[in-house]
């Protein structure tokens, strides 16, 4: 299984990060003990040249991140066919015990990397580096994330057997099996589509808030997060079903699938990529009240806030489109 070209890129690309990681992870350390902005030595100015290398390299790590969480996530989805039992993706990651944690970790990468980016970004814009402490103890803080994420997925390459007879989708995403994909599937389509539906208005009526008033950036992230929870429940509950147009089949990963116009990708991308955005005006938000940030704070929260609107809205017309043109219809589900 090792031999497989994707997942020796990934493995590589976990072992670049890695390694990439540690040399800022060091840095980070001199940073926090010797930084000092109003000094003139030696040490401060090699210091300051240094955090734009450091920067440069961190932009390549996380990018490698959300490039190895789609392909990771690729990789499931082909491998189906190399095991007994094995549908989709669901399959190949019930394979042992290592598959979904690794999946988990690559997503909470994700997000931790988008959130260092912007900080990261504003910090650099002002004059004085005011947040560059702080970024460098969450940098020191993401380190053991990205080691684990590595080992997790490297123990999930090498217990992969294909002797395995591995459970299908399912048998996981029915209401009659058992765990927390068994009872999102169990959710009623009604109460799911409610949710779906007054979270994405109220993430969206608090976006449009915060770009008239510059204010809620807290807040808006939290809905955004809480949109982002509920908008997962519906796809599993109701959305899924619409595009198999089959009732019982709730499988997330299916929908991925060439056969189903890689509806998968419409979805999750938008979804991610809006809750990544909005994570971000949750970090920008809060530092306002510093003098030499406070204009990069009002026009960087309103492009964040912009690009998280669009990819929202864009994944709700998706979701809605793709139910429309279903021609299954669900009692009880309010459109």
């Amino acid at each position: 299984m090792l031999l497989n070209p994707a997942i020796m890129a990934l493995i590589l690309v976990s072992a670049v990060v890695v390694l990439m990681l540690g040399m800022a992870t060091v840095f980070a350390v001199q940073v926090l003990r010797h930084w000092d902005i109003s000094s003139g030595s030696e040490q401060q100015l090699i210091l300051e040249r240094r955090t734009y290398l450091i920067s440069t390299l961190m932009s390549w790590a996380f990018a490698a991140e959300l490039v190895s969480l789609l392909l990771f996530i690729y990789n499931a989805e082909s491998m189906s066919g190399q095991f007994v039992g094995a549908m989709c993706a669901t399959g190949v990651l019930n394979v042992n015990a290592w598959g979904w944690p690794t999946l988990f970790m690559k997503i909470t990468l994700f997000f931790t990397g988008a959130v260092w980016l912007t900080l990261n970004a504003l910090d650099n814009q002002g004059y004085d580096y005011p947040l560059i402490r702080l970024k460098y103890l969450l940098l020191i803080l993401i380190m053991p994330v990205v080691m684990l994420e590595a080992y997790l997925q490297l123990q999930y390459f090498l217990q992969l057997s294909p002797d395995v007879i591995t459970s299908c989708c399912g048998s996981l995403f029915s209401a009659n099996a058992e765990g927390v994909a068994a009872e999102v599937t169990a959710v009623s389509p009604a109460i799911a589509m409610w949710g779906f539906y007054v979270s994405g208005v109220a993430v969206i009526a608090m976006g449009v808030i915060y770009l008239l008033k510059n204010q809620g950036a807290t807040l808006f992230s939290l809905l955004a997060i809480v949109a982002f929870g509920l908008a997962l429940v519906a796809i599993i509950s109701v959305i899924s079903p619409y595009i198999y147009e089959h009732p019982q089949h709730h499988c997330p990963f299916c929908i991925l699938k060439s056969g189903h116009g890689f509806a998968g990708y419409l979805l999750y991308i938008p979804l991610f990529l809006a809750t990544a955005a909005a994570l971000a005006v949750g970090v920008v938000g809060p530092w306002q009240h510093i003098e030499s940030l406070s204009m990069a704070v009002k026009v960087r929260g309103q492009q964040l806030v912009r690009l998280s609107l669009g990819m929202f809205i864009l994944f709700y017309l998706l979701s809605v489109a793709y139910v429309a043109s279903s021609n299954l219809v669900m009692q009880g589900v309010w459109w």
